[in-house]
């Protein structure tokens, strides 16, 4: 009896070792055949690159477009079709004669779109170190226009492609790189965000560039362009920080839902990012720095069109626009010139942003923590119970000295 009690309690217990596997939750799909090509259709192309990614699924495609004539821009289409490909009249995308020049065949397969644009990068000096760009002691230099970068060509290897360039007569690099999946996964890279073969991953990083001020902190801000524009920002907590240690929230930058659908219903895509940024080329947890974000805000369909070739060539220059700037360190923390160097790392995709569950680590831990204290109380009660049952009945009357 005290047996079959004990090998119960262990079955609910390691139930859920068994169960999560620490790799997060979603229904999206499992593999993607990748297949990559630079400038389709254009040998060399002049004023920047365009890399095509085709992701073909069991029922579906998606089609992510790296494009640096311009600003850097990301965009993700979602087809319904296993056959859907991606044209581009290069005539007049680069004379932009019109809109319309980048097209998915068949017509009529997109589900969803959206896409990304890294517009600028705002430097300000922190005087009162309040890590606020609106104090009064804070002041705003001219930003750093992404669009009048010069762009190197896209340094190519299996699955990611690498854009750096310089601002004008700036000092240093500003870098881009995509990296796209074929199946679920973590980066080996601080901070280590979960993917999906439903989406890609964009580090951006600035390095060596001469600060402007002693006391310099950046801003960048990401303008999004698509059929359901995003603009709610959730954040979502947990309080496993196994792969990235002191984090425990990750933000998601969600699209309306309800602008694709007659009611509202799961996110058709997303940017999500972990709140931290890092301060050296060796991201560790001594290099690590806040980020922060200000509400997303509408903003002028046209200025995105005109800073992207991709945004005009594919949406024109009247798609819902929202912006977004996201905020690199806290008060107290280092300024930017104590080491020249910050990245930060985001994820765009589509349909729901994937999420971590418990690892099996951590569900262990809570097993010995929790389940111990437990298992001693029950099979200590199990104990004395058999214990009991198994003694001697008493005699009906007691023997007279």
């Amino acid at each position: 009896m005290a047996e079959s009690w004990v090998h119960a309690l262990l079955l609910l217990v390691c139930v859920p070792l068994t169960l999560t596997s620490g790799t997060g939750t979603g229904t999206g799909t499992r593999h993607r055949n990748i297949s990559i090509s630079l400038n389709p259709g254009h040998p060399d192309p002049p004023g920047g690159d365009l890399l095509y990614v085709r992701a073909v699924g069991p029922n579906d495609s998606l089609h992510i477009l790296f494009c640096s004539q311009g600003a850097p821009t990301l965009l993700l289409i979602h087809s319904n079709s296993t056959e859907a490909t991606v044209k581009v009249d290069w005539d007049d995308f680069l004379s932009r004669n019109s809109s319309g020049s980048v097209t998915v065949v068949p017509e009529g397969s997109v589900v969803y779109s959206d896409s990304l644009v890294l517009s600028r990068v705002w430097e300000y000096n922190d005087g009162n170190d309040t890590a606020d760009p609106a104090d009064p002691g804070s002041d705003l230099f001219p930003p750093y226009e992404l669009q009048d970068v010069t762009w190197s060509q896209f340094n190519l290897s299996t699955l990611s492609a690498l854009l750096c360039g310089v601002y004008r007569d700036s000092n240093g690099t500003i870098c881009v790189q995509l990296s796209v999946f074929e199946s679920w996964g973590r980066s080996e890279l601080w901070p280590r965000l979960l993917h999906n073969p439903d989406s890609a991953q964009l580090a951006f990083w600035l390095d060596g560039l001469t600060p402007r001020s002693a006391h310099s902190r950046f801003l960048l801000e990401l303008t999004a362009v698509g059929g359901a524009p995003l603009e709610t920002v959730r954040t979502v907590r947990s309080i496993d920080d196994e792969f990235t240690p002191s984090i425990f929230t990750v933000s998601q930058w969600l699209s309306n839902s309800s602008v694709l659908a007659p009611a509202p219903g799961p996110s058709p895509g997303f940017v999500q990012w972990k709140p931290v940024a890092y301060r050296k080329p060796a991201a560790t947890l001594e290099v690590a720095t806040p980020v922060r974000y200000r509400p997303p805000r509408q903003q002028d369909p046209v200025s995105a069109a005109n800073a992207s070739k991709l945004i005009f060539g594919f949406y024109g220059n009247d798609t819902p626009t929202s912006g977004i700037n996201i905020s690199f360190g806290l008060s107290g923390e280092p300024f930017y010139g104590s080491t020249n160097y910050l990245s930060w790392t985001l994820l765009v995709g589509v349909g729901d942003p994937p999420l971590d569950s418990f690892s099996a680590l951590v569900w262990s831990i809570l097993a010995v923590g929790l389940g111990t204290p437990l298992l001693l109380l029950l099979v200590g009660g199990v104990w004395v119970c058999v214990r009991k049952l198994s003694a001697a009945a008493p005699t009906a009357y007691e023997p007279i000295n």
